[in-house]
């Protein structure tokens, strides 16, 4: 039986950290705009990461030919075992797909809105299709209705491709996603963190506690 994964969309490994200590986190999503932030060499970040979880780091070329994204890809997927090559899906980006395939070199093609973007990947031999759905949502599409067509697009043919849910923004992202089937959802540790709360669970722990101190004396 499988289980959905959840990545943790960051370039903080402050976070990344606290994400893994409570037993969440099973790989990380960067991006330029992440890897900016963190205000740290780019090979470094993605090195420090791995440090701390032992699962896919996708890590994200910045080239826009097919040839350029070879040569990129290939060096950033030799730093380490578990790294996953981030390509947007472009039609050079899909010539780089179908190369890192052939070698073996494990892909996350991203900026992904339709199931038919997602069906060339798959055709590709994308590892990873990521649908970014906090970004229809923004455009008042319905983002989680393209996570629903693509897992009926890959369950009617086969194709092993994982879809994994990316620009999720809320807890109804994720559960929606789960309830869908999606292999992997990331977002980032405020969002994962939402999770947890409910307001019964807050006042249930305060008046357990209460009750604690009744009972002790």
């Amino acid at each position: 039986m499988l289980n959905m994964k959840i990545f943790i969309d960051s370039g903080n490994t402050d976070e990344i950290r606290e994400a893994h200590d409570m037993g969440l986190v099973d790989g990380v999503t960067t991006n330029p705009t992440l890897a900016s932030k963190s205000g740290k060499v780019f090979k470094d970040l993605i090195m420090e990461i791995t440090t701390i979880i032992d699962g896919p780091i996708s890590a994200e070329v910045v080239s826009l030919t097919a040839p350029e994204m070879i040569a990129e890809g290939e060096a950033i997927a030799a730093w380490h075992k578990n790294i996953v090559v981030k390509v947007p899906l472009i039609a050079e980006g899909l010539k780089a797909v179908k190369h890192f395939t052939e070698k073996g070199i494990k892909t996350n093609v991203t900026l992904c809105f339709t199931g038919s973007q997602a069906l060339l990947a798959a055709k590709a031999g994308a590892t990873y299709i990521s649908p970014f759905v906090g970004r229809l949502d923004d455009i008042s599409t319905e983002g989680m209705q393209v996570i629903r067509d693509i897992r009926v697009i890959y369950d009617n043919y086969g194709y092993e491709t994982q879809i994994l849910t990316a620009s999720a923004r809320s807890p109804m992202h994720f559960l929606e996603a789960a309830r869908i089937g999606s292999d992997v959802i990331t977002a980032p540790f405020a969002v994962i963190k939402q999770l947890l709360k409910h307001p019964l669970t807050d006042s249930g722990l305060k008046q357990f506690l209460a009750d604690w101190e009744k009972a002790k004396k």
